[in-house]
């Protein structure tokens, strides 16, 4: 099956910054290159400065006078996070775009961050809520927009409220899930905070549906030393294009992030069957991110648990 060519178009980022995390490989990579290529100053947070360095590599191959440059970040450790708001505020550089597209998926055993925190909830949710948290002095001066990447997973599930930090029981599948529900719920909710208290930014959610990226495969620093069967099945649906390339994944997030098209509060993902693949474009929300009063409730255990606070 011939796959069909889809894309978006990004308007014009001359003299805007742009801060993508998770962009040193797969989708944050193409992501990066699509936003330099534009005219976004980007700026890429990484953990691994070596792939960083190639990433920029990659980038100015394909544009190069593109403005980009890494800043030091794991988001395993909210002292990091806290520390890259640290610079970013020193430096004073307003941003305009945010795209928290970093995560980690399906350890084989019980992980945790150097702040206790399960691996998946501390890495995909809390870090990136506390990142926000940090930034939004600089957001607020751009009024910056948000899009925070979730995963096809978050269409069902829950989260384990008696329980968030799997301390009693420990499902890696199902603490994925409870991450990327969390992770939505908050950036819906911070549109609605930004809106009721004045704060002048905007905030949207999207989901990249199906693509055999880095996400699956061996990552021996979360204790995975062969890639997931998962990842093969959709390597083989992909090129008969049943689903998406890290490439053409990563188009929700940007078309949710740039289009003047897409509005604050909402949700993008794929278009195709079962969203899974094809072109970008609005869609509902799925069930487990419908609750205000749970997009509340994780806000507000968020805050407790990074110390953390966002204005009044």
């Amino acid at each position: 099956m011939a796959r069909k060519t889809t894309d978006v178009t990004v308007p014009s980022l001359a003299y805007k910054t742009a801060v993508v995390t998770g962009a040193s490989d797969g989708m944050g990579l193409h992501l990066a290159t699509r936003l330099a290529g534009a005219g976004a100053e980007v700026i890429l947070p990484v953990r691994n400065r070596r792939k960083g360095e190639t990433a920029i590599a990659t980038i100015r191959e394909r544009h190069p006078r593109a403005v980009v440059s890494l800043r030091d970040l794991d988001l395993a450790s909210l002292d990091s996070v806290a520390a890259l708001g640290d610079t970013l505020r020193a430096e004073g550089q307003p941003i305009h775009l945010l795209i928290n597209n970093a995560g980690v998926m399906r350890p084989p055993t019980l992980q945790r961050t150097a702040d206790g925190f399960e691996l998946q909830f501390g890495t995909n949710h809390l870090a990136h809520f506390a990142l926000v948290a940090h930034l939004m002095p600089l957001l607020r001066a751009a009024g910056g927009h948000v899009t925070s990447q979730l995963s096809i997973a978050a269409r069902a599930g829950g989260i384990n409220w008696d329980d968030l930090n799997w301390e009693r029981s420990y499902d890696s599948m199902h603490a994925y899930r409870q991450s990327k529900i969390s992770f939505g719920l908050f950036g819906l909710e911070l549109q609605r905070r930004s809106a009721a208290g004045g704060w002048g930014i905007t905030s949207n959610i999207s989901h990249p549906g199906l693509a055999a990226t880095n996400l699956l495969a061996a990552r021996p620093e979360v204790g995975r030393s062969e890639d997931l069967i998962a990842r093969r099945m959709i390597g083989v649906m992909s090129r008969v294009g049943l689903t998406g390339t890290p490439e053409t994944a990563m188009l929700p997030a940007l078309y949710a992030a740039t289009s003047p098209e897409a509005r604050p509060g909402r949700f993008y993902g794929p278009q195709g069957p079962g969203n899974v693949g094809g072109g970008p474009g609005e869609q509902q929300l799925w069930p487990p991110l419908r609750s205000e009063a749970d997009a509340t409730r994780i806000w507000e255990a968020s805050e407790k648990l990074t110390h953390v606070s966002f204005p009044a």
